[in-house]
């Protein structure tokens, strides 16, 4: 048997090896570090109506770019920085998407002076506990995605509609989706 047989995954790694590494190392690996939460909050709305692998191929110029998706040093972007990152083609190039970016942070900051901790806050709805899905069928969106998404843009976030955030779920590993056959599906989530 070769390697891949032994590792079945899910279709979507395909054969590129950096969307293999992705899948194999971080998706769906239950993330509770809120600065690494936020970044994928975020770099989920970069990817909004691109494919996954055009921000995966760019996250390194997103992290320069965006002083380590430290929040604190975002949240004091000027408007001298968005011109800034407008030329950056590093990045997906979206004044939209980097303005949203710029108030994520400060948003975060926010909560951080009120004494929220935004890992708790993006854990609680679900208690804490890894939600696994059927192993077969992979929602667009689900009801709990489009609350969390809900109490986001209450509190001021962009591009956090429920799809981008239920995508954002199974990648911070709130949501286990990896296939039924997918070598990960057991190592990630509290599947028997």
């Amino acid at each position: 048997m070769t390697k891949d047989q032994i590792h079945q995954r899910c279709a979507w790694a395909g054969s590129d090896p950096l969307m293999r590494a992705y899948h194999d190392q971080e998706w769906g690996v239950p993330q509770h570090d809120p600065h690494m939460l936020w970044e994928m909050l975020m770099l989920e709305g970069f990817q909004a109506g691109l494919a996954w692998i055009t921000v995966l191929r760019k996250r390194e110029a997103f992290r320069i770019a965006f002083a380590g998706f430290d929040p604190a040093k975002i949240a004091r972007f000027s408007e001298k920085d968005v011109l800034r990152l407008l030329q950056n083609e590093g990045i997906i190039r979206s004044r939209a998407k980097i303005e949203a970016t710029i108030q994520g942070a400060r948003i975060y900051c926010g909560m951080v002076e009120r004494g929220e901790d935004f890992g708790a806050f993006c854990w609680s709805f679900t208690d804490g506990i890894v939600l696994n899905g059927d192993g077969e069928t992979v929602p667009a969106q689900t009801a709990l995605s489009a609350q969390v998404s809900q109490e986001l843009k209450r509190r001021g976030f962009k591009f956090v509609g429920p799809t981008i955030v239920y995508a954002w779920m199974e990648a911070v590993g709130i949501v286990n989706d990896h296939a039924a056959d997918c070598f990960r599906r057991t190592m990630v989530g509290n599947v028997d």
